[in-house]
């Protein structure tokens, strides 16, 4: 293996084994089912969480317990952070208890957290300073809670060396792994792709309202929507959990919040215009107005139901899912591989009310919207790549986290062929002709509603 300096002195990466000792810090919901994945494959894990509770079914399953992230990560070749906020995974890995007290030199850490690329960054700088390889890999869902079933990909910036040793760990705890680039390159990724996901969540919201509003029920609208080409990952998977009303328990409003906070950050610091991506963040803003940061995170959905003055909740469906209105709902047992090869549960859909016969003027209504979020999908898809150019990114690396990622659509999906050429745009130049208004599917509620 190729050494690392650190300190003035070289230390070599261990030598590479199948079966790692691992330390893992954060027991919580995305943690807990990736911890299992890494006992039932071998792995001895040593787990620490600020909630010890969280930690008992991890615990129960052979994972040993430890008092401080110091302690954890005690002769452990990879130490994996899995926390909510950037401040957690500051405050984990550093300090007199820190997991870096503790990393003995050539260890690897891993923050499968989304955080920001400064926090990744300066947490890399200390550990390197101590012979401590680090790689920053978000987790994105390939499928809602695709965590639970290991149906995840990570974003891996760091380096290469450290990343090759990583591997059999990081296709343990999921499906699919990329080397991005430099370490906070990872962070920077999961931005770009949950863009798009947060972008057609909003959007796939205001269609729903103006589909009931224009007498279409919300059933039917959404039928429509995700068997055509403005499907998307959002539409699909989770636009259910405003159908049922629970808005999806499996996530909090302050993450998307946070999360576009940092995009915006990053578009600034790339001098990347992102028109559309402001707009998104402005509409979870105002729903961070109007809502406690702790509430779900689709309730950005019902801020457009009250603009619209419409409801979309279908009484007596519930989605299929535990995270929706039934929390008993058992877990997912039958799997579908879709033309891509992703992997998602297969998930039958009952809706109570009976479909109702649409005029024409209803029809020509929903093929408007399909076109109009067919079209989110594409403008926001080039937003994205102006990150990933902005980045360094190859178009054609570009596109394949797009393609296994939360942000997923029809309309990327379609478009593959144009994404094979490896070479870098020339960054001296415009990416894509400046955008003169935003989708009104997408613009905030200053407007008057037509």
């Amino acid at each position: 293996m190729p050494a690392v300096e650190a300190g003035g002195s070289a230390v070599r990466l261990t030598r590479f084994r199948n079966i790692e000792r691992i330390g893992f810090i954060g027991t919580g919901r995305m943690g807990r089912p990736m911890i299992a994945k890494l006992l039932e494959a071998g792995h001895p894990v040593h787990v620490y969480d600020i909630k010890p509770a969280a930690a008992k079914d991890v615990v129960e399953k052979g994972a040993r317990w430890h008092d401080a992230p110091r302690d954890v990560a005690r002769d452990c070749g990879i130490v994996i952070t899995c926390l909510p906020l950037p401040r957690d995974v500051f405050d984990n890995m550093t300090g007199e208890q820190g997991a870096l007290a503790g990393m003995p030199p050539g260890s690897v850490w891993i923050d499968t957290s989304t955080t920001d690329y400064q926090n990744a960054v300066e947490i890399a700088r200390r550990a390197a300073a101590i012979g401590v390889y680090s790689l920053d890999a978000p987790v994105s869902n390939l499928s809602h809670m695709g965590v639970e079933f290991a149906n995840v990909s990570f974003f891996v910036g760091g380096p290469s060396e450290a990343y090759v040793r990583s591997q059999v760990v990081l296709q343990t705890m999921g499906a699919v792994s990329f080397h991005v680039g430099d370490i906070g390159q990872g962070q920077s990724v999961k931005l770009l792709t949950n863009l798009l996901f947060y972008a057609a969540a909003v959007a796939s919201g205001d269609a729903l309202c103006r589909s009931v509003r224009g007498g279409v029920p919300a059933q039917q609208a959404w039928r429509r929507f995700a068997g055509s080409s403005a499907n998307s990952v959002a539409i699909e998977q989770y636009t259910p959990f405003v159908l049922d009303g629970s808005y999806d328990r499996s996530c909090t409003l302050e993450v998307p919040m946070k999360d576009m906070g940092l995009t915006v950050q990053l578009a600034d610091d790339l001098g990347v215009r992102l028109p559309i991506g402001r707009a998104v963040q402005k509409r979870y803003r105002e729903a961070g107005r109007k809502f406690d940061r702790y509430d779900n995170h689709l309730c950005v959905v019902e801020v457009a139901q009250a603009a619209f003055g419409v409801r979309l909740q279908v009484p007596g469906y519930s989605a299929p899912s535990k995270f929706g209105a039934d929390p008993e709902y058992p877990p997912d047992q039958e799997y579908l591989t879709d033309p891509v090869g992703r992997i998602k549960p297969r998930r039958e859909h009952v809706f109570p009310l009976d479909d109702v016969p649409l005029s024409n003027v209803q029809i020509r209504l929903l093929e408007s919207l399909v076109g109009e979020l067919t079209d989110v999908n594409r403008l926001i898809l080039d937003e994205a790549f102006d990150l990933g150019r902005g980045m360094g990114l190859s178009d054609a690396l570009i596109h394949d986290v797009v393609t296994w990622s939360v942000g997923a659509s029809a309309y990327s999906d379609s478009h593959a062929q144009q994404y094979g050429n490896e070479q870098l745009l020339d960054l001296a130049g415009p990416i894509v002709a400046p955008l003169a208004t935003i989708p009104h599917l997408i613009c905030p509620y200053t407007e008057e509603l037509s």
